[in-house]
């Protein structure tokens, strides 16, 4: 009978099993397409405020995708085109209930064009010191000044107005009044939209 030189032949198939892998494992690797040195990795996502600043809160502002800002900024835009846009009303009263007076034949009595015009005055005043109240953000100093500036023209004119109306003047000042509210208004607005632009942002459309 003849003798196996290697009892136990199987012993070296794991090794051999091994080394084929080690191979096919390094032929593999080199066969890979090389990184491109322009490749970066995504930073996680952070929070970060105005300027960058870690830490810093910030909001999106409705209606501008992308853009955000400090809290402290979208509050005081946010307050500043709730006054505009009550501003807007008033002035869209004072201005109906004018024509209305003057119109002929004569649509809305004195009876009625008294307290709604004084309504209007004393909203005005009531919008000027709102807006005299607010505290500005760091770099928007300037525009609340000029906010102030322009609402503060609009009050006195509401009181104006009124003052016109209770006279023994014809109408002239009344009408230059109103005319002078209407401007002022449209100043305010003007001035929002300054605003927003220095904050970074666009005007509404």
């Amino acid at each position: 009978m003849a003798v196996n030189p290697d009892p136990k032949p199987g012993r070296w198939i794991l090794p051999l099993v091994i080394l084929g892998m080690i191979a096919f494992t390094y032929f593999f690797v080199r066969s890979l397409p090389e990184a491109s040195p322009d490749t970066t990795l995504a930073a996680s996502p952070g929070t970060t405020g105005a300027g960058g600043e870690p830490g810093a809160t910030t909001t999106t502002v409705a209606g501008e995708p992308g853009a955000t800002v400090d809290d402290a900024v979208a509050a005081y835009l946010t307050e500043l085109d709730r006054i505009n846009g009550e501003l807007v009303a008033l002035d869209s009263e004072l201005t109906a209930v004018n024509a209305g007076f003057d119109a002929e034949p004569r649509e809305i009595e004195y009876s009625d064009a008294e307290p709604r015009f004084e309504a209007v005055a004393t909203s005005a005043q009531a919008l000027s010191d709102q807006v005299a109240a607010l505290t500005p953000p760091a770099g928007l100093e300037v525009n609340q000044e000029a906010l102030t500036a322009a609402i503060g023209l609009a009050a006195r004119a509401a009181g104006e107005a009124l003052a016109g109306l209770q006279s023994e003047d014809p109408g002239d000042l009344r009408r230059a009044a109103v005319a002078a509210f209407t401007g002022a208004s449209g100043d305010f607005d003007v001035e929002v939209a300054n605003a927003r632009s220095a904050a970074g942002l666009t005007p509404d459309a």
